[in-house]
């Protein structure tokens, strides 16, 4: 049987994060992932240039049933610590908007940056390699692998959530949460396209590829920027946030107006231009395309001096705050995150330590733990592999 002080399983973000970090300390590490490539998720993300991190993350940005538990590992381990390890590899990045770190080139410069600093510091990567089996022994664990039998004093799961299978997820790490006496909490798509079945849904197929500024809201939650309409229903940044504090059921109100008094701005366009169409009047805001379904749509078009008060207020109703029920998600086919997971109750925020079995940790995505879009995830899979790397 081989020996060594650190198993980390799964070579994603955190995994490749917690693995060269501990062995910059000097323990021995044994980083196993069943897929045959390490960080795919990296490698796709950001539409191929990789959102890293971003600088504005603080834990007001996460959630999850105990909204405590990401304080400490996301104040030990800042965007700015990644960054400076990014400037160290000379990495070209830009600010695309709202703090959110990209890559100039390709994904691959921070899969490969992970794990050239493995490589530095001698952590044995091996991929095409699954676990089968793993049993408390001692003060330690020991795996059955595709490469034999391996003994470890510290056993760490990065394996991640349900989102996107064809990158190779799973539901591992639940499972050996489950079997060294964890709560798994339920487990849902996140930061996922809504889809669209009802009358609606000609309206979406028609203006597929068309995006819109607009705010969303849900339950107490809302978020400013821009919808995109899909030939199965809604995506798009704000859609995407929205989408993991809504429940099925639920409505989802849109304002395609977001920067001003949607029955001001018509009133005013009334006065100014008596007789000039409403789609007309719309097409200065969105497309031309867009100002003409919405107008033939919900509205009768016709010249603005034609509009009782009490139609204008209903136009202006309809564009500041249209109600959307989806008739689902499209599910963690193409889901960037998995909210739920592993209770964090019972896991050490500081440490990333089970409170059930020592020498476990669970750390990034298979946790109760999700950001919003724009890198936040990427900051959480660092920051607590970080963590775990201090006591590993």
């Amino acid at each position: 049987m081989r020996t060594t002080d650190v198993v980390v399983i799964g070579a994603g973000a955190a995994g490749l994060m917690c693995a060269m970090t501990a062995a910059a300390r000097g323990r021995q590490v044994l980083l196993l992932d069943h897929a045959n490539k390490a960080g795919k998720k990296i490698l796709m993300s950001g539409g191929g240039r990789c959102n890293f991190t971003n600088m504005w993350a603080e834990p007001e940005n996460y959630f999850s049933q105990n909204p405590q538990f990401c304080h400490s590992a996301l104040a030990r381990y800042s965007p700015w610590d990644f960054i400076a390890l990014v400037d160290k590899h000379a990495i070209p990045y830009h600010e695309k908007k709202l703090g959110q770190l990209f890559c100039d080139h390709k994904s691959r410069d921070i899969r490969d940056m992970l794990l050239k600093e493995c490589d530095e510091v001698g952590v044995d990567v091996r991929l095409n390699t699954a676990v089968r089996k793993i049993e408390k022994q001692g003060d330690g664990y020991a795996l059955r692998t595709d490469i034999g039998e391996v003994a470890c004093a510290s056993l760490v799961i990065a394996t991640g959530g349900l989102s996107i299978p064809t990158l190779g997820a799973t539901g591992f790490g639940y499972e050996v949460a489950k079997q060294f006496g964890h709560e798994v909490l339920p487990t849902r798509a996140g930061l996922v396209p809504f889809i669209i079945t009802d009358a609606l849904k000609d309206l979406c197929n028609e203006l597929s590829g068309t995006s819109v500024d607009s705010v969303v809201r849900c339950n107490g939650h809302s978020f400013h920027e821009n919808i995109l309409f899909t030939h199965r229903g809604l995506s798009g940044p704000s859609i995407l946030q929205i989408s993991s504090f809504w429940q099925l059921g639920d409505a989802v109100e849109i304002n395609l107006l977001p920067d001003r008094d949607a029955l001001e701005w018509l009133e005013g366009q009334r006065a100014a231009r008596p007789d000039a169409e409403l789609k007309t009047v719309l097409s200065e805001i969105f497309t031309k395309k867009t100002a003409g379904l919405l107008s033939d749509r919900w509205f009768v078009s016709k010249p603005m001096k034609q509009y009782t008060a009490a139609e204008l207020r209903d136009v202006a109703d309809k564009l500041s705050a249209w109600q959307v029920v989806p008739a689902g998600t499209e599910g963690y086919r193409t889901a960037e995150v998995t909210l739920g997971g592993v209770d964090t109750r019972e896991i050490s925020s500081k440490t990333m330590e089970s409170r059930r079995s020592p020498g476990l940790y669970f750390i990034g995505e298979v946790l109760d733990v999700t950001g919003h879009l724009g890198g936040f995830n990427f900051q959480w899979a660092w920051a607590s592999g970080y963590a775990a790397a201090q006591v590993v």
